[in-house]
């Protein structure tokens, strides 16, 4: 006896099911330039490589005892390989209800939560998705007191210290799913396609008695450009799935097992010429901070992360000798690289992301200190920078620090490390440092003298060019305030040497951090 009619019974529900909303609602959706959910994990997983899960699931019709029609749960939810590993996804349905959460069906909407946490492999959400409506209250009978359960939201807040997390924003996320969209590891919004917020345009009318767009309320130039909720902007939703790709491919599975390696194609001891001329002589002269990085990591390796906020400080993910690693470097193009409010913020997500999966950090620091003026004290600099010095202190994972021009002031302090854990550090001849800057400390240290000077701005300078020839960092070698000057040539063997090492000490180090628990 077969039970092969079952079978092709369980596959008809099931092509009804991979309908999705249907088809006026689709090319509805397409037609606004978006893709289907479905598409978009076919964009995200390798090639014929997601297996899903609950697809019969959905809101059945009968005639009698025969299905008539089936609308499917506005949730694709399964595992997905990528780069061959498994990962957890879970894929809003905007065609069925808008995404909302009154579409879900049993726990089908926290079920790729769940796998991810059990299964300790990374959970990938696409939001397309509304979140809660009142039209819900109509079909239970009755309203309901919220709670994390709420939108399917429920253990993303355990997943993030144990597994990678990655939101990709992929159209109008309001409500639940906007929190979920920020509470993750990285997430990406597309270009004109894509919106965040607590409550859209109605609930702001309603509220607040403002007409507003969505673009105008939560979109890229809110949260890409202006608050840096959302890392990175993708052109299409092809390249935010192709981003995504690759931020994962930096990651461990989870905090227990080493950030994997790739076998590496660049020569170890590289040693580039052009690295000897790359900072200018003159201090006032800016230069290009991602040349230093196409000099010494592995080629074409570096990921940057949140390229459109905090821009005094560049930071992204890349590879040493095939290893992965966190690289951040100031950019003297943006605010001379000076550290502000947003910078600090930015740097502080880096060290919480190395510390989780255990990735050595590197710093190419040309740091003149924490940005002044009344602005930056407005924006609260003082309390962004001292969180900051905590979590630097509080950092166990290896850190390596080029100093290749300025370290000045309590930011500049921020290259050593305390503690125990494993470090090293190297200057290179164009540095110089101290605890604020000869040309500003001048003003205040000898005002009397200046003041009282037949000529107060020759003397000035008089008294600038006499510090000044204490500046060079030869002197602070004799002393040994700086253990290693070192020919900017051998910054990628070094760095090579020093990332080899640091596998001894991650492997004494796996599982969830405990002194920096990941806060987005």
């Amino acid at each position: 006896m077969s039970w092969q009619r079952e079978l092709d019974e369980m596959e008809r529900r099931a092509e009804l099911a991979r309908q999705m909303g249907g088809p006026d609602s689709v090319a509805f959706h397409q037609g606004r330039g978006k893709l289907t959910v479905r598409e978009r994990i076919e964009l995200l997983a390798d090639a014929e490589g997601f297996a899903e899960t609950g697809v019969l699931a959905g809101k059945p019709e009968w005639e009698g005892n025969e299905l008539a029609a089936l609308t499917p749960a506005n949730s694709v939810v399964g595992v997905a390989r990528i780069h061959g590993r498994k990962v957890a996804v879970q894929g809003d349905d905007f065609t069925i209800r808008g995404g909302s959460a009154d579409g879900f069906v049993g726990q089908k909407g926290s079920w790729a939560i769940r796998h991810a946490y059990m299964n300790r492999i990374p959970f990938v959400r696409l939001l397309d998705a509304t979140g809660g409506s009142v039209r819900h209250f109509e079909e239970l009978g009755r309203t309901y007191v919220t709670g994390p359960e709420i939108g399917g939201g429920a253990g993303v807040d355990d997943l993030i210290w144990q597994v990678p997390v990655v939101s990709v924003v992929l159209g109008s996320v309001a409500g639940a799913p906007a929190v979920i969209a920020a509470d993750c590891h990285f997430n990406v919004m597309v270009k004109d396609t894509s919106q965040l917020f607590v409550g859209g345009p109605p609930v702001v009318k309603a509220a607040r008695g403002l007409e507003i767009s969505k673009e105008e309320l939560g979109g890229e130039q809110v949260h890409v450009f202006g608050n840096g909720v959302v890392a990175n902007l993708a052109e299409s939703e092809a390249e935010a799935m192709q981003q995504t790709r690759r931020f994962l491919s930096y990651l461990p599975q989870n905090v227990w097992e080493a950030p994997p390696r790739i076998a590496p194609e660049d020569d170890p001891e590289r040693r580039e010429e052009a690295l000897l001329s790359v900072i200018p002589r003159s201090v006032r002269r800016i230069y290009d901070p991602r040349r230093i990085l196409e000099l010494t990591l592995d080629r074409d390796s570096f990921f940057e992360i949140q390229p459109h906020w905090g821009k005094a400080r560049i930071t992204g993910l890349a590879r040493v000798d095939g290893y992965p690693v966190g690289v951040m470097i100031n950019n003297p193009r943006e605010n001379g690289g000076s550290t502000d409010r947003d910078a600090a913020e930015k740097i502080a997500r880096l060290i919480q992301l190395c510390d989780t999966f255990h990735l050595p950090l590197i710093y190419f620091c040309d740091e003149p200190g924490f940005s002044v003026g009344p602005a930056e004290e407005r924006s609260g600099i003082i309390r962004a920078g001292a969180r900051l010095m905590l979590l630097s202190r509080l950092s166990e994972t290896p850190y390596l620090v080029f100093i290749t021009r300025q370290a000045y002031g309590v930011a500049g302090g921020l290259q050593y490390r305390r503690g125990d854990a494993l470090y090293r550090r190297y200057a290179w001849p164009s540095a110089h440092w101290g605890s604020m800057h000869i040309e500003g400390g001048v003003t205040a240290a000898y005002r009397r003298e200046i003041r009282e000077a037949p000529d107060p701005e020759a003397k000035r300078e008089e008294i600038e060019a006499r510090l000044n020839e204490l500046r060079s960092p030869l002197r602070t070698a004799h002393a040994f305030g700086i253990e290693d000057m070192i020919d900017p040539r051998d910054t990628r063997p070094l760095m090579v040497d020093f990332v080899r090492d640091a596998q001894s000490h991650i492997a004494t180090k796996l599982g969830p951090t405990s002194r920096i628990p990941y806060l987005p």
